[in-house]
């Protein structure tokens, strides 16, 4: 096989989806382990790959994605560690694992691609941050960022800055669905049906995120092209600084980066 997993959950499904459309890999060159029945047969159902309950047989793969959650981590390359070659490439996707602990588990040089994607994937538009060791060459690392970018955007970063990307991007969907869901709360609380709330909320958030990527202009500058003088929105401008907003999110990121680190 030339593409495996061990693990199969949502962000494999995700990372599996894209690389299937893009053409990277097909169905049939692409094996998932996973200890779940349940598991492997959605993943088979939807994605057509080989599936199995023997995260070595997945290991033997050219490329092996480690999917499982940091938790897990250690046993699943304790259980591998003695499978993996000289040529392959293990890529991973755990928050808080970093090479030096990646390289210290396998026990041996390893090429590993550390990543931090987040699920937005599941659409095609991810952000992933990827920064690797010292054994992957030129070659393979523009192969991994080519399997990266096919379920969103990828982009290296030093590994130093992994756990700001796991506030800033990894974990901030999160974020951005409890603003959408409370700005539907609101629109409901005045009166506008919940589906059609969340419509609007959702599609403000898209366009005005699609507005800071295509325009180039600092977010602050888009903002005040919105706030007329003496208007509405900087009237709720007003009102979200009073209510700390913006503090809010600083400090929550800072707290998910520090969690992030302590993993």
């Amino acid at each position: 096989m030339k593409l495996g997993f061990i693990g199969t959950g949502n962000m494999a499904g995700a990372i599996m989806g894209g690389i299937i459309k893009k053409g990277i890999f097909r169905p049939e060159e692409i094996i998932g382990a996973d200890i779940s029945e349940e598991g492997r047969r959605k993943t088979k159902e939807a994605y057509g790959i080989e599936v199995t309950d023997d995260n070595r047989k997945a290991a033997d793969a050219e490329v092996l994605i480690l999917s499982v959650k940091p938790q897990f981590y250690a046993d699943a390359i304790a259980e591998i560690k003695d499978c993996i070659k000289d040529d392959q490439l293990v890529i991973t996707i755990a928050p808080g694992k970093t090479l030096s602990w990646l390289e210290a588990q396998f026990g041996k040089k390893v090429k590993i691609v550390r990543t931090m994607p987040n699920t937005p994937a599941l659409v095609g538009e991810g952000m992933t941050a990827a920064c690797v060791n010292q054994y992957v060459t030129e070659e393979e690392k523009e192969y991994a960022l080519r399997i990266l970018s096919s379920f969103g955007k990828v982009e290296l970063v030093p590994e130093h800055l992994i756990d700001a990307v796991v506030a800033v991007s990894g974990s901030a969907p999160a974020y951005v669905f409890m603003f959408i869901e409370a700005m539907a709360d609101a629109a409901v609380a005045e009166g506008m049906p919940r589906a059609q709330a969340y419509a609007f909320a959702a599609q403000a958030v898209y366009g005005s995120a699609k507005m800071v990527l295509e325009t180039g202009k600092h977010p602050g500058e888009l903002k005040d092209m919105v706030c007329s003088p003496a208007g509405t929105t900087i009237e709720a401008v007003r009102v979200l600084e009073e209510k700390g907003f913006r503090s809010a999110v600083i400090e929550a990121m800072r707290a998910c980066a520090d969690v992030s680190r302590s993993l």
